[in-house]
């Protein structure tokens, strides 16, 4: 990788202010889900073995600039304690003499998390004021937030100017080999799923991944119904952007022109109405879609479907997986993306390189109990869909740069 890694650091003494992602659920004041949180521990655990005074910071929620007590990070310092096996010391603050004080008394090895970076909100604005409060912490800088790397932010980007050293963490170096792996030169077969609710969201990495070659695309989630509209299919009351059909139909000629194998679903459940009936479920149905009346709303694709999907990665040596084959947050309709999960872990199991990315679908794995089997686990949402649409992101460029690279 042509940025300093955390590995070429001398650690021992110095107080290594790392930047993490510890944006994850909290509810009752306790984490939900720390998936993130146990990704960084490679990190954490590297600086502390070495006597690294590990300075911890992060973002959680959107408290815009304001101190709002449910966004605090003091059930993640709880939290994370647990998870490494030693005492996490907590800052009431990011800077100012609340920060300054605390990571005084760090002695080596010892880990200190700062509170949230948004409760200022220097932090979204990349303010540099801020941002040299922050580095006057500590003595270089650590990225091995990835999934924020795709903001410029005083905490990503503003304090690799005050500081003499800025690398990336063992979780950033594995997201960028992985990611880039897929961008510069995957392993063929390679299959692309995506899903979500909007095409828009997801139109730059549908064209790069054309351009790069994907040699299937396949399209579930909300969005699979505007490709399936433009193609002339009844879809009822289904979400479609309507203003997307010609570009849709675009995308389509494209993966023609391209040699790219584009696959729809070739079912789904719908329903007549999203009242729940009695038992607190909605009544829903599986049919093919071409039997799709206008009474009808798609709310996941169906088993067929599932197996359709599975049978285009059974000989597959790359796969990406990015957003959900449904409303995933609604029982039954995730079970599409949950077989989904099942059948990449069989194509992992299989010898295939996976690398699963965005919320829905990471969480789809947990709860088919199949991460463990998963190549790579993609800790951001927007940040991998930047870069696999190949845009620069500020909080990798803003890295010192390997001499000679």
């Amino acid at each position: 990788m042509p940025k300093l890694s955390i590995r070429d650091l001398d650690l021992t003494g110095k107080r290594v202010f790392i930047r993490v992602d510890f944006n994850v659920p909290i509810k009752d004041g306790k984490v939900e889900d720390d998936t993130r949180i146990r990704a960084a521990r490679p990190t954490i655990n590297y600086a502390t073995e070495r006597g690294a005074r590990v300075i911890l910071a992060s973002h959680l929620g959107r408290p815009k600039g304001q101190r709002v007590e449910k966004y605090s990070l003091l059930p993640v310092a709880e939290h994370l304690s647990n998870l490494i096996g030693k005492p996490v010391a907590f800052a009431e603050d990011c800077i100012g003499d609340a920060a300054k004080s605390k990571v005084s008394s760090l002695e080596n090895g010892q880990v200190l998390l700062l509170e949230n970076l948004r409760f200022h909100s220097e932090e979204e604005k990349n303010e540099e004021g801020f941002a040299r409060q922050l580095a006057s912490l500590c003595d270089v800088y650590v990225n091995d937030a990835f999934g924020a790397a795709h903001r410029a932010h005083a905490s990503t980007v503003g304090i690799t100017k005050f500081v003499k050293q800025a690398a990336a963490g063992l979780l950033m170096e594995r997201e960028l080999e992985y990611l880039g792996r897929v961008i510069s030169n995957p392993e063929h077969p390679f299959v692309a799923i995506l899903g979500g609710a909007k095409v828009s969201d997801k139109l730059p990495v549908i064209k790069a991944l054309i351009d790069r070659k994907v040699d299937r695309l396949l399209i579930g989630g909300a969005m699979a119904y505007t490709f399936l509209k433009a193609e002339g299919f009844t879809v009822g009351k289904s979400l479609v952007e309507n203003d997307k059909l010609e570009i849709a139909a675009q995308i389509k000629k494209r993966c023609e022109d391209s040699g790219v194998t584009l696959l729809l679903p070739t079912d789904h459940q719908v329903v007549d109405s999203y009242e729940p009936v009695k038992g607190g479920q909605v009544l829903a149905k599986t049919i093919p879609i071409e039997f799709t009346n206008a009474g009808h709303a798609g709310m996941d694709i169906g088993i067929e479907s599932v197996r359709y999907f599975a049978d285009a990665l059974r000989d597959a040596k790359t796969i990406i997986w990015n957003g959900p084959m449904g409303v995933f947050e609604e029982k039954p309709f995730d079970e599409g993306t949950i077989g989904i999960a099942h059948a990449v872990a069989e194509a992992a199991d299989r010898g295939a390189t996976v690398i699963v990315g965005g919320g829905d679908s990471v969480a789809a794995i947990t709860r088919a109990g199949v991460a463990d089997r998963i190549t790579h686990i993609s800790t951001g949402g927007g940040a991998t869909l930047e870069f696999l649409a190949g845009e620069e992101l500020p909080g990798v460029a803003a890295l010192t740069n390997v001499s000679g690279q």
